[in-house]
C-alpha cells in the first residue's frame, strides 16, 4: 500500500507535469491534489441488476491532480487503484444464476486525463461539477468456472458457449471514457471535501472473462462511488478552493 502511494503520487504528478507543459507554463498555484476513497461497482453478464452488482462491491482509490484553466474549467489527470468482482452466485434468482455459477475478479489500475466544468462560482457552500474524458484501465482478469453445472443446461448448449468464451482472450489494458457528476465545500482556503460518482463506457464484453456464456449484444461497464479531500497549492490565493472546478 505504501509503495502505491509513493509510486501513484509520482506518476500522477509526472503525468500532470508533461501534460500541463504542453498547455502552458506551470503555475503552482493552480494546482491541487485530490485524495479520495469508495467502492467499484461492476456491470456486466454476472449480475442481473442494471445498475450493477452492489452485491460484489470491491474498494478502491483515488489520487488526483488538477490544473485549473479558467474560473469555470479545469483538467484533471487521474490514477484510480482498486478492484473489480463478478459472481453469479452472489444472486439467487433466478435459479440458473446458482447453476452457472460463474465468476471472475481484476485488479483495475486506472489513469485517465479528464475536463471539469463546474456549474457556478462560489467562494463558500456547495458546488456541483461535472467531467468527462478518456483513460485505459490496466487489469488482471482472473475468471473461475469450476462450479459450472453444465447438465442443468443441456438444451440450451451453454457448455460450448463456456468453452468459447475460456479460449477467448482477456483485456490487459481497455480504454475507457469516464463520465461523472460530483460536489465539493470548501472547509478553509486550501481545504475542500468532495464526493463524486462516475460510470466508465467500454468497447468490450470481456470485462468480466464471459460474454457468449452471457449477453453478448451488452457491453461491460464500471462504476465508482468515492469521497474524499482537495487540497491547493501554492501561496497565492487568487482562486477560492470551490473554484477548481
Amino acid at each position: 500500500m505504501y509503495s502505491f502511494l509513493r509510486n501513484g503520487i509520482g506518476l500522477v504528478l509526472l503525468f500532470s507535469f508533461v501534460n500541463t507543459r504542453t498547455l502552458a507554463q506551470i503555475d503552482i498555484s493552480k494546482l491541487e491534489l485530490g485524495v479520495t476513497g469508495g467502492i467499484f461497482v461492476y456491470q456486466g453478464d454476472l449480475t442481473p441488476s442494471p445498475i450493477g452488482s452492489y452485491r460484489t462491491l470491491k474498494p478502491t482509490f483515488n489520487l488526483f491532480v488538477n490544473r485549473t484553466l479558467t474560473g469555470t474549467f479545469s483538467l484533471r489527470t487521474s490514477l484510480f487503484y482498486g478492484g473489480l468482482l463478478g459472481n453469479d452466485a452472489a444472486y439467487s434468482s433466478p435459479e440458473w444464476r446458482q447453476q452457472r455459477n460463474l465468476a471472475f475478479n481484476t485488479r483495475n489500475i486506472e489513469l485517465s486525463e479528464l475536463l471539469v466544468w463546474r456549474a457556478w462560482r462560489a467562494d463558500h457552500g456547495l458546488v456541483p461539477y461535472v467531467f468527462g474524458g478518456i483513460g485505459a484501465s490496466f487489469l488482471n482478469i482472473k475468471r473461475d468456472w469450476s462450479r459450472f453445472n453444465p447438465e442443468f443446461f443441456t438444451s440450451e448448449n451453454l457448455a460450448a458457449r463456456v468453452a468459447e468464451d475460456i479460449s477467448h482472450s482477456t483485456p490487459t489494458v481497455l480504454p475507457v471514457i469516464p463520465v461523472g457528476i460530483g460536489l465539493q465545500y470548501s472547509i478553509s482556503k486550501k481545504l475542500c471535501i468532495l464526493t463524486e460518482t462516475a460510470y466508465r463506457f467500454t468497447r468490450t464484453d470481456y470485462l468480466d472473462g464471459f460474454s457468449k456464456a452471457g449477453n453478448p449484444r451488452l457491453n461491460d461497464h464500471y462504476q465508482s462511488h468515492t469521497i474524499g479531500l482537495l487540497y491547493k497549492f501554492g501561496r497565492k490565493d487568487n482562486l477560492n478552493c470551490p473554484t477548481t472546478f
